[in-house]
């Protein structure tokens, strides 16, 4: 299975103050740091292998995870240094952890899909890249992508229309050779880089049926709780 980069660098402006002292990572959900949740998810799904794209307060979340042994998953650490360098930079500066392909997953990000399904479409479709998405019509947050048949036609997180009923679940899978396009120490945006390989013809696409959870908000927070423990009628 390909490994995973996990992009746990932002700060969490949403949550705070809860996020002044502590990353979103370890923020608790029914008891437990949300990062035992994800990681324990990827394990299951039968990824091995997980790099974690730290900065604000990341050394807690090292602290935290160690060495992944305790969840049957080797964890390395790539931190961005003195300045944040955004997703897609933080990806950059990770490549010397990471294979020649894999996934790359938000940090806030629950996805409960077929991590496999995903890996062997992007496989198949030769391209550089590919977004998840989902049939989301406004639902659990705004949609941003346009699909037909199976190919996205246009992505955009900051011009959205009514065309866009599918949303950038929060899954990709990338070739190593899409980033070191960058500069080093570049700052850089992931959907900047999404946008970039649609326009080449270089991504591809996944549709999943299962709905995503998220921990970057109280309300996402509450959501998730409530599908982990079972009393969420979408867990059913």
């Amino acid at each position: 299975m390909l490994p995973c980069a996990i992009l746990c660098g932002g700060l969490a402006t949403r949550l705070r103050p809860m996020t002044e002292s502590l990353p979103k990572s370890l923020v608790a959900v029914n008891g437990e740091p949300f990062i035992a949740h994800q990681l324990r998810l990827l394990r299951s799904r039968g990824i091995e292998n997980v790099v974690l794209c730290v900065g604000y307060l990341g050394e807690m979340i090292e602290d935290y995870a160690g060495d992944g042994h305790q969840l049957g998953l080797t964890i390395h650490y790539s931190y961005d240094g003195v300045r944040l360098l955004g997703t897609a930079g933080a990806l950059r500066k990770a490549l010397t952890l990471l294979d020649d392909s894999f996934f790359v997953l938000y940090g806030d990000s629950y996805l409960p899909c077929d991590y496999r399904a995903i890996a062997e479409s992007f496989r198949v479709s030769g391209r550089r890249g590919l977004m998840t998405i989902y049939d989301n019509a406004g639902k659990y947050d705004s949609s941003n992508v346009e699909a037909i048949d199976g190919r996205i036609v246009r992505y955009d997180k900051r011009n959205r229309s009514e065309s866009m009923r599918y949303i950038d679940y929060g899954l990709g899978v990338f070739k190593r050779s899409v980033f070191e396009d960058l500069e080093p120490e570049q700052t850089c945006d992931l959907a900047d880089v999404y946008q970039g390989l649609l326009a080449a013809g270089e991504l591809g696409c996944f549709e999943v049926s299962e709905r995503f959870y998220e921990a970057g908000s109280q309300a996402g927070l509450l959501d998730l709780a409530q599908y982990l423990s079972g009393t969420n009628p979408a867990a059913r």
